[in-house]
C-alpha cells in the first residue's frame, strides 16, 4: 500500500514537472513557482526511492524508515527477515538504496565543487579586483568587456567590470547592482544547487534538463522583481539589452550573473510589458500545496504498512 502510494506520488511529481516546464503562469509569480519547483524535486527524490524501499521492506510491516532499521538489526544479529526474500525484493532494496545514495552523493559533490570554485574566485578577486568610490562595496575588475555577477556565500561579493561602468548609465548600473544584491540576499545559489545535482545524476533526462533551465530563468526573474523595487523596470530592461549587444562576459562557475539566463528577451519583455499579477489567493494555495507535497513523502516513509 505504501509502496503504491509513493510510486503514485513520484509519478505525479514527474507529470507535474513536465507540465510546469510548459506553463506560463510561473512568470507572473516566480517566487511562488520556485517554491513549487523545490517541492516537486524533493518529493520526487524521496517518493521514487521510497517506493522501491517500501516494497522491499514490506515483510517487516514497519514502514520505510523503521523497516530499514529492522533490516539492519536483523542482518547484524544473524536473523533473517520475517519471510524469505525473493529476487524482486532484493533488487528493489539494492536499487532503492543505490538511488538514494547517488542523489545524496551528487548533491554533496555539486555543493563541494561549487564551494571550491567560489573560494578560488574570491582569492583571485583579492589579487586583481579593486574598490571604486563610484560603486562602494562592489569589486571592480579592470576588464573592457561587460560583466556583472555575484559570488554568493558567507563572504558574498558583487563584481562588475570596468567595461560595465563605461557601458551603463548611473540608473542602469543601479538596476543591475540591485539585481545582483537580490541574488545574494535570497541565496538563489542554494535554489539552483539541487537541480544542478539532479542534472548530474540524470544527464539523459529531458524533464530534468528543462526543469533546471526553467528554475534558472525563474531565479533571474525573481531577482528582477526585487530590483525593480529600487529602480525603474525599463532601466533594468535597457541594461540587459546593452549587455546583450555588447557581448557580455559569462559569470564564472559558482557565480550568478545579471545575464545568466539564456532567455534574456523573455525577461526584457516581462519588464517592459508586465502581465497581471497572480491573485493572492492563488499564490497562497500554491504555497500550501507545495508544503503539503513536501511533507507527504517523509510521512509515507514513517507510516507502517
Amino acid at each position: 500500500m505504501t509502496a503504491a502510494a509513493l510510486a503514485t506520488l513520484a509519478l505525479v511529481c514527474t507529470v507535474g514537472a513536465w507540465r510546469l516546464t510548459r506553463a506560463r503562469w510561473p512568470y507572473r509569480a516566480p517566487h511562488v513557482a520556485i517554491v513549487l519547483w523545490q517541492a516537486l524535486g524533493v518529493t520526487w527524490g524521496l517518493a521514487g526511492t521510497g517506493a522501491l524501499l517500501a516494497y522491499a521492506l514490506s515483510p517487516y510491516g514497519l514502514g520505510v524508515l523503521n523497516g530499514l532499521h529492522a533490516f539492519v538489526t536483523s542482518v547484524l544479529g544473524g536473523h533473517g527477515p520475517p519471510e524469505p526474500y525473493g529476487p524482486p525484493r532484493i533488487l528493489a532494496l539494492v536499487t532503492g538504496l543505490a538511488a538514494l545514495a547517488v542523489l545524496i552523493v551528487v548533491l554533496l559533490a555539486a555543493g563541494a565543487q561549487t564551494s571550491r570554485a567560489r573560494h578560488r574566485h574570491r582569492a583571485l578577486l583579492a589579487l586583481i579586483a579593486r574598490e571604486d568610490p563610484v560603486v562602494p562595496g562592489v569589486r571592480v575588475l579592470d576588464h573592457p568587456g561587460a560583466a556583472a555577477y555575484c559570488v554568493p556565500g558567507l563572504r558574498s561579493q558583487v563584481v562588475v567590470s570596468e567595461g560595465t561602468l563605461k557601458l551603463l548609465s548611473s540608473a542602469e548600473l543601479t538596476a543591475v547592482l540591485a539585481h545582483e544584491a537580490a541574488h545574494v540576499r535570497e541565496r538563489h545559489d542554494l535554489v539552483l544547487l539541487p537541480f544542478a545535482a539532479l542534472r548530474r545524476a540524470l544527464p539523459w533526462s529531458r524533464v530534468v534538463r528543462d526543469a533546471q533551465s526553467e528554475v534558472s530563468l525563474l531565479v533571474e526573474m525573481a531577482a528582477d522583481d526585487v530590483a525593480r523595487r529600487y529602480c525603474s523596470p525599463r532601466r533594468l530592461a535597457t541594461a540587459l539589452l546593452r549587455f546583450g549587444t555588447a557581448g557580455s562576459v559569462p559569470a564564472p562557475h559558482g557565480a550568478l550573473g545579471a545575464t545568466g539566463s539564456s532567455a534574456v528577451m523573455a525577461r526584457v519583455e516581462r519588464l517592459i510589458t508586465p502581465g497581471p499579477a497572480l491573485p493572492v489567493g492563488v499564490r497562497y494555495s500554491i504555497v500550501v500545496f507545495s508544503i503539503t507535497l513536501t511533507s507527504s513523502a517523509p510521512l509515507l516513509w514513517l507510516i507502517p504498512h
